[in-house]
C-alpha cells in the first residue's frame, strides 16, 4: 500500500488512476507527474519501487498544492467571498448554485431534497 500525501492509494489501479485519489491532483496533472518522473503511466501500483514512490513524491511536494493545505485555500477563499458579501458569496451562503445554473428546474444537487409547500392542493367543494 503505497501513501502518498498522506494518502493510501489503491494498489491494484494503474498508477495515473490512482494519483487522482489525492485532493487537487486530476487526470492531467497525474500524467504530467509521471512524465516528469519517467515512470509508466500503465504501471500498477503495486509494481512501484520505493524509489519511483519517492520520486513522484518529490514532484508532488514541490510543484503542486494538494489534500489539507488546497481544501484551506479553498474554503478561505469562499469564506473570503461570503465576508465581503459579493453576489457569489450571498450564492454559497445560501446554498445555491454559484456560476450562474438555472434554478427554477433542476439544482437539485446544491438545494437539496425537494420539499412540497403546502397550499397546492385542490380545495374539496364543501356541501351547502
Amino acid at each position: 500500500m503505497a501513501r502518498i500525501s498522506g494518502v493510501t492509494i489503491p494498489n491494484e489501479k494503474q498508477v495515473w488512476v490512482a494519483l487522482t485519489y489525492v485532493y487537487g491532483i486530476g487526470p492531467k496533472i497525474s500524467r504530467d507527474i509521471l512524465k516528469k518522473t519517467n515512470v509508466d503511466v500503465t504501471t500498477r501500483v503495486k509494481n512501484l519501487t520505493d524509489d519511483e514512490i519517492s520520486k513522484i513524491q518529490e514532484v508532488i511536494n514541490q510543484d503542486l498544492i494538494v489534500e489539507g493545505e488546497l481544501a484551506r485555500i479553498v474554503s478561505m477563499n469562499i469564506k473570503r467571498l461570503k465576508d465581503i458579501k459579493s453576489y457569489r458569496g450571498l450564492r454559497h451562503t445560501l446554498n445555491l448554485p454559484s456560476r450562474g445554473q438555472r434554478t427554477k428546474t433542476n439544482a437539485r444537487t446544491r438545494r437539496g431534497k425537494k420539499t412540497t409547500v403546502g397550499g397546492t392542493a385542490k380545495k374539496v367543494a364543501s356541501k351547502t
